[in-house]
């Protein structure tokens, strides 16, 4: 028993270092109206803003693994709706990521946003 835990304890250091982020400058989004079932895919760079509909989405940052590993993609986003009264909180502001969209995502009647990779 001893033994098993000593060397749990060795490898998680290794594993700290799997979780590893590298910044990247350009963000593939794919954004679902569900009015229209229009699915389209958006491209743009770190800093930029994008519109789908009456949604803008500000990218404040895009991540994704090293090439060694399991391919991911994180983005932080901040999205405000053109519809809202003004001085209205942002829609979404936060991180979205490729592998598990349902983490962090966007909960708005008519459109879904999600994050493809990034590049």
């Amino acid at each position: 028993m001893k033994k098993l835990l000593a060397a749990a304890l060795f490898c998680l250091p290794a594993l700290a270092l799997a979780q590893e982020w590298l910044p990247r400058q350009q963000a593939r989004i794919q954004a679902l109206d569900k009015v229209t079932a229009r699915v389209t895919v958006l491209e743009g760079r770190v800093g930029e803003s994008l519109s789908f509909g009456t949604l803008a989405i500000r990218i404040g940052a895009c991540h994704a693994r090293p090439p060694t590993e399991v391919p991911d993609a994180a983005a932080w986003f901040e999205m405000t709706d053109g519809r809202a009264p003004q001085g209205s909180p942002p829609v979404f502001r936060g991180w979205m990521f490729a592998d598990a969209p349902g983490v962090n995502m966007l909960e708005h009647p008519v459109y879904d946003v999600r994050i493809l990779s990034c590049r």
